[in-house]
């Protein structure tokens, strides 16, 4: 099947369609309902980027969980890092004692995943995991772990699936690499 949207202007090729998506995705969740059986999970959801991703995911993950959402800036408008990563919205419940998985759409540098995760950690949770859909090949810095990997993609600015430039795109159904400015 083909995806039903065509390529907007902006972009140039699409990476990956919304079937690999989907068959990844669900390979994540059935991974992760093997690893975290007898627990219930607490999924971290990093917004607005992952929303798409972590709906799916959860879905995929045939075991209680519960969702959480934490919003950050590192980007603004732009399409590359400000080097500074800000908590525009914490945690709702409590990570301490809890088995977290922090979901994310995409790894770039790794600033905001180490930052968040360093983050949590100070909460005292009893297993603190990091899952991302995407992962820039070669741009993570080193100590950056990720434990749930969905593709990793060359180092080229992309969108859609929740992935967006300038807050357009989010919607694609697949994801694309961007050319416009």
């Amino acid at each position: 099947m083909l995806d039903p949207y065509p390529i907007p202007g902006d972009t140039a090729e699409i990476l990956l369609t919304a079937e690999q998506i989907a068959t990844r995705v669900g390979e994540l969740g059935r991974q992760i309902a093997t690893d975290y059986a007898g627990n219930n999970p607490l999924l971290v959801a990093i917004m607005k980027g992952s929303t798409p991703f972590v709906a799916d995911l959860m879905r995929a993950i045939e075991a209680p969980v519960e969702l959480d959402v934490m919003c950050v800036s590192s980007y603004g408008d732009d399409t590359q890092s400000s080097g500074v990563v800000k908590i525009v919205k914490d945690l709702d419940v409590a990570a301490a004692d809890r088995h977290v998985i922090l979901v994310e759409d995409i790894i770039d540098s790794g600033l905001t995943m180490r930052f968040l995760l360093e983050h949590l950690e100070a909460q005292g949770p009893a297993s603190l995991a990091a899952c991302s859909l995407l992962a820039r090949e070669g741009q993570q810095a080193p100590g950056v772990r990720v434990d749930y990997l969905g593709f990793e993609i060359p180092p080229t600015f992309v969108v859609g699936y929740g992935l967006d430039a300038r807050q357009q795109y989010r919607n694609l159904p697949y994801v694309a690499a961007y050319t416009g400015p």
